[in-house]
C-alpha cells in the first residue's frame, strides 16, 4: 500500500487525523466529523506493511508491539509533515491513528488565544498547565509558547515527549527534544535527569502519575519554568487533579506548592467554526492572591467563580470564550450550548449578553439625517412660506 500516498491525500484534504481499520477503507477526521475515502477497503497485508513501515525507525518498539499490543511514535518521510502514530490491537486486527502535525508552528496571535496567554509565555519560573481533551489543541498551543519563548529569549529549553510532535530548531535558545522510548525510558527518570543538564525551561509532554507530578513541582519549585498537559476541562478539574495524584497525607502539603507555583492553567476545548475549520474556545486562569488562597484551602470548587471575577488579570471561564465567540459569528449558537459546561446557564448568560449587545449597538447608531423641510426650517425659514426648495449637492 502507498502509505504516503494516502497521507499526502489526508493532508490536501484538510485531515486532522486519519485512522486506518481491517476491512474498512480509511477515513479521515476533517473539522472535527469522520469522512470515509472512497477507496478500497483495508486488508490485513496492507496494515501489517504499515505496521513495518512506521516501525522501521526503531525496531525496538516494533517488537515490543507483538508484546504489549500497543505502539506510539513519530512517522515522517519525503515531503510530508510529521504523523503522531498509534497502532493498536483491536479483536485481534492492527489498527492505526495518525494525528497530522503541522510543518509550520503557528504563532499565539494566529490561533487566536487570548492575550493572557502570551503574557504566561513571558514568565520565567513557575508552573503552566495546559489542559484539555484529547485531539483539543493542547499540543499546538503549547508549540506555539515555546516557539515564543525560542525566538524572544536565550535560554536553554528541555522537552519530554512520548513520541516528540512538533520539532523546534534552535533560535535564541538551545532546544533539546528527548523522546520517550527512544532517547529515555520514562518520563520520570527524563525529568529528574533533566534538573542536572542546566534548563531553564522545561516541556513534560504529560504528567501522568504522582512521581512525574511531584518532580515537576519541585523543579518549578527552584526557579524552572515547567510547562505540561493534563487531560481535564477546565481549571478547577485541574488544581483538584494535582492534588489527587498523591496521599491524602501529602495533600495539604501540595496544595501548598500549588499556591506558591502555579502561574497559569490554560484549557481548551476545539469546536467547528462556522464556515469551516475549527476554533478553540478557552478558559484562562492566572494565579492571583484569591487563587493562592482558595487551593490552599482546598476550595478548588470556587476557582471557576474566581476565573469569572478575575478580568482585570485577563482571566475568563469557558462560559465567557463562548459567548464572545458567538457574538462573533464563529461559532453556531447550539455548537456552543452543546459545548458549555452547563447549558442551560450558558445560554442565559447569552441572552443578557446579546441584549447587552443590542443596547449598545442602538446606543451606537447615528442620528437620522434631518429632512430638506428641517434644513429648511432652522436655516432658510423665508424659503419654506414662498414654496422654494433647496435641493442638497450630490
Amino acid at each position: 500500500m502507498d502509505l504516503n500516498g494516502l497521507l499526502r491525500h489526508a493532508v490536501e484534504q484538510g485531515a486532522s487525523d486519519i485512522h486506518l481499520k481491517l476491512g474498512r477503507p480509511p477515513v479521515l477526521r476533517r473539522d472535527g466529523g469522520l469522512v470515509a475515502l472512497e477507496t478500497a477497503p483495508l486488508d490485513e497485508a496492507a496494515l501489517l506493511s504499515i505496521l513495518d513501515t512506521v516501525g522501521a525507525r526503531s525496531p525496538e518498539r516494533r517488537a515490543q508491539f507483538e508484546t504489549t499490543g500497543d505502539l506510539d511514535i513519530a512517522y515522517q518521510d519525503e515531503d510530508l509533515p510529521r504523523f503522531r502514530v498509534n497502532a493498536y490491537r483491536q479483536r485481534g486486527a492492527t489498527s492505526f491513528a495518525f494525528r497530522v502535525i503541522p510543518k509550520n508552528v503557528p504563532t499565539l496571535a494566529q490561533l487566536g488565544i487570548p492575550d493572557v496567554v502570551k503574557t504566561l509565555a513571558d514568565e520565567h519560573r513557575g508552573l503552566i498547565l495546559v489542559t484539555g481533551a484529547t485531539g483539543s489543541g493542547k499540543t499546538t498551543t503549547l508549540a506555539a509558547m515555546i516557539d515564543h519563548m525560542n525566538k524572544t529569549r536565550t535560554q536553554h529549553i528541555i522537552t519530554i515527549e512520548d513520541p516528540i510532535e512538533i520539532l523546534h530548531p534552535d533560535q535564541g535558545c538551545i532546544v533539546n527534544q528527548r523522546e520517550i522510548g527512544l532517547d529515555t525510558t520514562d518520563f520520570g527518570q527524563a525529568l529528574r535527569r533533566a534538573l542536572r543538564q542546566d534548563p531553564d525551561i522545561i516541556l513534560i509532554g504529560e504528567l501522568r502519575d504522582a512521581e512525574t507530578a511531584q518532580t515537576a513541582l519541585q523543579a518549578a519549585e527552584s526557579g524552572h519554568l515547567v510547562l505540561s498537559t493534563l487531560h481535564t476541562i477546565d481549571a478547577a478539574e485541574t488544581v483538584a487533579r494535582m492534588v489527587e495524584f498523591f496521599p491524602p497525607e501529602k495533600q495539604q502539603v501540595i496544595r501548598a506548592i500549588m499556591a506558591g507555583v502555579l502561574r497559569g492553567v490554560v484549557s481548551q476545548r476545539l469546536l467547528p467554526r462556522v464556515g469551516g475549520g475549527r476554533v478553540a474556545a478557552i478558559e484562562a486562569m492566572v494565579m492571583n492572591a484569591r487563587i493562592a488562597e482558595l487551593i490552599r484551602e482546598a476550595r478548588a470548587d470556587e476557582i471557576t467563580d474566581a476565573v469569572a471575577e478575575g478580568e482585570y488579570f485577563g482571566m475568563q471561564t469557558f462560559t465567557q470564550a463562548l459567548i464572545e465567540h458567538v457574538l462573533a459569528g464563529s461559532i453556531d449558537r447550539e455548537v456552543a450550548a452543546n459545548a458549555a459546561t452547563h447549558r442551560h446557564d450558558f445560554l442565559v448568560a447569552l441572552e443578557r449578553a446579546e441584549k447587552v449587545r443590542r443596547a449598545a449597538d442602538a446606543a451606537d447608531e447615528p442620528a437620522p439625517a434631518p429632512s430638506v423641510e428641517a434644513e429648511l426650517e432652522q436655516h432658510h425659514p423665508e424659503q419654506l412660506e414662498t414654496g422654494l426648495r433647496i435641493v442638497p449637492a450630490g
